[in-house]
């Protein structure tokens, strides 16, 4: 009977210890397989407090060359990961890349955002009968293609492109979890399908000149309809998990308390980054103590620093946010403005609330168990990021024999 009890207690709190479990093993996994050539920043002698000066040092901005951990990125994101906004060095491609998506992210008011988000969620959620039990992740992925597709080509999303794009940041999305291997057949078809859009001249404003026809269709591929899909898809997740999870929080959320909803929000992105760790190479020596020599690896480690500096760092708690203890916070939710910073982030907050709007009270909710130690080898045996340099050295990072970092840290 003890035995039983005991059983049943295990199976009943898995939903409460078993997710950060399962990231820390994935985090060990990694780091055994990826071996010792990254700097975990936040666990240096005084790497809290230098974390955001580190991230926007001018040295700190190698993004794929170099790094070992890069080929599992890489893997994760083919095709087409050497012209990925987030994997491009910094030099003129990545400079017009990145100036193409702010354009593409800044041609509508943030009113005019907030009313396709939520056109495209009530769409969407139209589909699903009351007391239909789903996976949230089946729900906000097609909410999300449908945005992307139609501020890309500003007309509405045919149903076969929607399932298109779901199946693709649903690949992504799950090799990233470590809960299946890779299927590139599913996201060539999307890539043969933006070809032929590019071709008959459908997309309403200029792609980047120096990528070729096909490097223009990777390149949406990778910025809108896999990142932006994915990570917005997770947001949402999140924001909706931890509403689900405080009913007095919900609540107030319900009763259209906007102020405090932001501060909802920022809670969340606090608790639960979506970025878990960030890496950079460095191109030159930093001034640090110790100091850090060109070419190491830094990994930036989202929840280590969100959490650092509070005795419960890693509890969801919204009355954080009042007006001067915010400032205490550790807080970087789309990264440093000085090296690469989110380009949604003017967006995102828009949009996140149109969609919980429409979809606060809809959801039963569940979660996934994982596994990845095979996908982690597997992207260091085919090396997509090692094999792409030494084919193409015209793209290496151009290495500097000295760079300082600026008094005062991130701006």
């Amino acid at each position: 009977m003890i035995r039983r009890l005991l059983a049943l207690a295990l199976v009943w709190t898995v939903p409460r210890w078993l997710p950060g479990r399962v990231v820390a093993l994935r985090g060990r996994i990694f780091a055994l397989i990826n071996g010792a050539e990254g700097t975990a920043v936040a666990s240096r002698a005084d790497g809290i407090s230098e974390f955001t000066r580190l991230y926007a040092a001018p040295a700190a901005n190698g993004r794929s060359h170099g790094a070992g951990l890069s080929d599992l990125f890489w893997y994760w994101l083919a095709p087409g990961s050497h012209v990925h906004q987030e994997h491009l060095e910094p030099g003129p491609r990545y400079d017009e890349v990145a100036r193409t998506t702010r354009t593409v992210l800044a041609s509508l008011r943030h009113d005019e955002w907030d009313a396709l988000v939520a056109r495209c969620a009530a769409r969407v959620l139209g589909e699903y009968r009351s007391g239909r039990v789903v996976r949230l992740r089946d729900v906000m992925m097609p909410i999300w293609a449908e945005v992307y597709y139609e501020l890309v080509f500003r007309e509405r999303c045919p149903r076969q492109v929607r399932e298109l794009i779901v199946a693709h940041a649903d690949d992504v999305v799950s090799a990233l979890k470590c809960t299946r291997l890779r299927h590139m057949q599913r996201r060539i078809r999307l890539t043969q399908y933006l070809r032929r859009r590019i071709a008959a001249g459908d997309v309403p404003f200029t792609l980047p000149n120096l990528l070729s026809a096909d490097e223009q269709a990777w390149y949406l591929q990778g910025t809108f309809f896999n990142t932006a899909v994915v990570q917005m898809s997770e947001a949402t997740a999140h924001l909706l998990l931890v509403l689900a999870e405080h009913p007095g929080v919900q609540a107030r959320v319900r009763a259209g308390d906007g102020a405090y909803f932001d501060r909802v929000m920022d809670e969340t992105m606090r608790v639960y980054p979506l970025f878990g760790i960030a890496h950079r190479i460095t191109t030159a020596d930093i001034d640090a103590t110790p100091p850090i020599p060109a070419g190491s690896v830094l990994l930036f480690e989202y929840p280590k620093f969100h959490h650092a500096g509070l005795p419960d760092g890693a509890a969801f708690d919204v009355e954080r946010w009042h007006a001067e203890s915010a400032r205490t916070l550790n807080f970087i939710p789309y990264g440093i403005s000085a090296n690469r910073p989110c380009p949604a982030r003017g967006v995102a907050p828009t949009g996140l609330s149109a969609v919980t709007r429409e979809t606060l009270r809809r959801f039963r909710l569940t979660s996934s168990l994982v596994f990845g130690t095979y996908m982690v080898w597997a992207a260091r045996r085919q090396g997509l990021c090692r094999r792409y340099f030494a084919e193409h050295p015209e793209h290496l990072p151009q290495l500097r024999a000295r760079a300082t970092c600026p008094a005062g840290g991130a701006r």
